[in-house]
């Protein structure tokens, strides 16, 4: 994330990290840590998530009120449960591999939807090279790790796939670019 938010700071944004323990948190204490970041800053707050994060900022705007206004763009976030995250969890060691917040999140409760006030775009990779491909049987298109299909949302105001891998998308100028023009404009 370090080099996405790099390119979100040159296009004239200023991007602050939010971090979290996948394996251990629970998704309430997560939720509250988050909450309170978003509200210690002067709006508008528009926030980007990929991946998981993504997921939970899905969760954050449906259970957490009063948070001040802006946008949102989810990066390759399976919105809609993940096909590898599923496939690992089958393995005996599979759960503790992914950590408390992705089982429950991509596995066990996978389907998010937005009812929002905020704006929200997302943005998918179909550039299908990394590790979810190894554990499962990815539906096409994909980036590598999440399907596109599993990044649409309900109510999200717009979906772009870019040819980007799961990874990738977080080193992507493009990426960067029609992520900013969101966050400013809610267009792509």
């Amino acid at each position: 994330t370090h080099f996405l938010r790099q390119r979100l700071g040159a296009l004239g944004l200023a991007p602050r990290a939010f971090s979290y323990h996948s394996m251990h948190a629970g998704l309430d204490e997560v939720l509250a840590a988050l909450a309170a970041q978003v509200r210690a800053l002067p709006p508008p707050v528009h926030v980007v998530g990929h991946s998981l994060g993504g997921v939970l900022l899905l969760e954050l705007f449906a259970r957490v009120a009063a948070l001040p206004p802006g946008r949102v763009v989810l990066l390759g976030a399976p919105a809609n449960g993940s096909e590898a995250a599923c496939a690992v969890s089958r393995w005996p060691v599979g759960p503790a591999i992914l950590g408390r917040l992705a089982l429950e999140q991509l596995v066990t409760t996978p389907r998010h939807g937005w009812s929002g006030t905020r704006e929200l775009g997302v943005i998918a990779g179909s550039l299908s090279a990394g590790m979810g491909r190894v554990v499962a049987r990815l539906p096409e298109p994909n980036d590598g790790t999440v399907a596109v299909a599993e990044t649409r949302v309900d109510g999200m105001r717009e979906h772009l796939v870019l040819p980007v891998t799961h990874t990738g998308m977080l080193f992507s100028g493009e990426v960067a670019g029609r992520t900013a023009r969101f966050l400013e404009g809610g267009r792509f």
